[in-house]
């Protein structure tokens, strides 16, 4: 057995929210796809994976890691709608609530607690992201109650609420690698993932286009990093990540420009001019290739929650 406390060690896990939501009217959600992982606890109904027999049932989780795409079915007892990833971020045909700490209380609709946050080996890899697995079922009581509290933790006016949420968030993470190791779901996609440690040239490789995500990303500079030749950079990328790296960069590069959404005033021209993207037509059709949503109308969401 591989020793993940390596992994588990370099993981800077940052949380972003974490909501209780009551479910309006049966749906069917396509596309599901964001840049952080996603957990999300049944706690009044039921959900099903994919259109798949596989159906989530109260006390059940399901982990989306960052990346994956999939179709959730909310409510399987009557004949849902179909909406976009998009409908269901903008709540188009009101679909859910957010419930308040009062409401928790007095809830009798489906309801379920969701959860969003990065992982990142190093600050520079996205840890369940590059595992290249789709979402999966989860009974784990322990992770149940994690989440529980960190969603009461959230709700409550306590000083260093900030901080206990940060830590029952890594707390979270180190309990779903725990539960895919003790299950053996994805052990090899785990050892594979170790690989980061047995070659610092990728680290340095990692390291150099976080810090540099505007500037030239060519398989050209990345082999001046690496101090391999260009002709090699390619190859050796993809063989120790399994993506080569053009792919990986275009990826990073969305996710800063997700961040700079949540997070700046800037235009979206002006964010595509940062993170390299000198086209901005351009930029927002890769943008909304990869997240199904518009970047204007993902920023007007963030704005909202």
């Amino acid at each position: 057995m591989e020793d993940y406390n390596k992994i588990i060690d370099s993981l800077n896990v940052r949380f972003s929210k974490c909501r209780n939501v009551k479910i309006l009217k049966p749906f069917r959600m396509e596309n599901v796809r964001d840049i952080e992982n996603t957990l999300v606890l049944v706690n009044k109904g039921a959900i099903r994976l994919d259109l798949m027999d596989d159906i989530v049932q109260a006390g059940e989780l399901i982990f989306i890691p960052a990346k994956s795409t999939v179709t959730l079915t909310y409510g399987v007892l009557a004949k849902p709608v179909t909406v976009t990833y998009e409908s269901f971020l903008n709540n188009e045909g009101n679909l859910y609530e957010i419930n308040s700490e009062q409401e928790l209380r007095e809830i009798e609709n489906e309801n379920y607690t969701f959860l969003t946050f990065d992982a990142k080996i190093f600050d520079s890899v996205n840890f369940f992201g590059n595992l290249d697995i789709g979402a999966f079922k989860i009974r784990d009581e322990k992770i149940a109650f994690l989440l529980n509290s960190l969603l009461k933790e959230g709700l409550q006016p306590e000083d260093g609420k900030d901080r206990m949420s940060k830590i029952l968030c890594d707390a979270i993470s180190i309990e779903i690698i725990r539960y895919i190791l003790k299950k053996r779901l994805f052990v090899e996609q785990l050892a594979t993932n170790s690989t980061y440690f047995k070659d610092p040239r990728l680290i340095n490789i990692f390291t150099f286009i976080r810090e540099h995500i505007g500037e030239d990303l060519s398989n050209k500079r990345l082999a001046e990093v690496a101090e391999v030749s260009e002709d090699y950079v390619g190859q050796y990328f993809k063989m120790l990540t399994g993506i080569n790296p053009q792919d990986y960069i275009e990826y990073q590069r969305m996710e800063f420009a997700v961040n700079l959404l949540r997070s700046s005033k800037k235009s979206i021209k002006e964010i595509g001019n940062t993170i390299g993207y000198k086209d901005t037509a351009y930029f927002c059709r890769r943008f909304k290739m990869m997240f199904g949503i518009p970047a204007g109308k993902m920023r007007r969401r963030e704005a909202s929650a």
